[in-house]
């Protein structure tokens, strides 16, 4: 008995990373196990810089009410620790945003816990 392929699954399994791979540079594009190698990789560093993205994110907010902190003249460690101490459940990203775009606010902030 001659051997059944389903080549209908898998012509849709190859187009459907061939499409994933649209875009790309060369034969990663159009050859199917260069593209295939192309889309896996590119799976897994979007998988891992959704976590990278969140520290990322927390470290640039960090840097910010830092510099916001010492044109009061406070440092990062003491501005969140007088801010914990108060009481003030700001988190840093709304602390950063303060820091950056409203600095009156953040001032404010600043003479509340002094």
């Amino acid at each position: 008995m001659a051997r059944s392929v389903n080549s209908v699954a898998s012509r849709a399994r190859r187009k459907r990373i061939l499409k994933q791979a649209k875009g790309y540079f060369g034969r990663r594009k159009n050859v199917w196990t260069v593209a295939k190698n192309a889309v896996e990789k590119a799976m897994l560093y979007a998988y891992r810089d959704r976590k990278q993205k969140k520290r990322n994110f927390r470290a640039l907010w960090i840097m910010r009410i830092n510099a916001g902190a010492r044109l009061h003249g406070m440092s990062y460690s003491q501005f969140m620790g007088k801010v914990k101490a108060n009481n003030i459940e700001l988190n840093r990203k709304v602390l950063a945003d303060l820091a950056t775009n409203h600095p009156e606010a953040f001032a404010a902030i600043v003479n509340k816990i002094k």
